[in-house]
């Protein structure tokens, strides 16, 4: 089990002159199962369409800020931190993550360059 999957999540802190000030977030080493299902049930709800985008959005928000990475940022950090043409698409990515174990390009890059030095 030493090569448990993590995932991370770059959020806007400021911007500065026209330069972007941002900070990345790892999900912690384990994550248990119960958020699992915690994801399935989100994803379920998304599908259905029984619930308002916006207040879909709100639980993936909160549920990724507390659960998936245990309060290492708030809500309204994560919210205030995404490019709003990504938002949604990078919300997407960190559910799939936890439910399906699917890690982004991105941060399968980064883990390579880490390994390597």
């Amino acid at each position: 089990m030493a090569n448990l999957k993590r995932n991370m999540i770059e959020l806007v802190k400021d911007v500065k002159e026209g330069e972007v000030v941002t900070e990345k977030y790892w999900t912690p080493v384990f994550i248990p199962m119960s958020v699992v299902y915690e994801a399935m049930d989100l994803s379920e709800t998304a599908e259905s369409g029984k619930v308002k985008e916006r207040d879909l959005f709100d639980q993936f928000m909160d549920f990724i800020a507390t659960k998936v990475y245990k309060d290492q940022f708030t809500k309204q950090e994560l919210m205030d931190g995404l490019h709003a043409p990504d938002a949604i698409q990078t919300l997407q990515d960190q559910i799939l993550f936890v439910a399906q174990g699917q890690q982004t390009d991105e941060t399968q890059a980064f883990l390579n360059i880490k390994k390597r030095g």
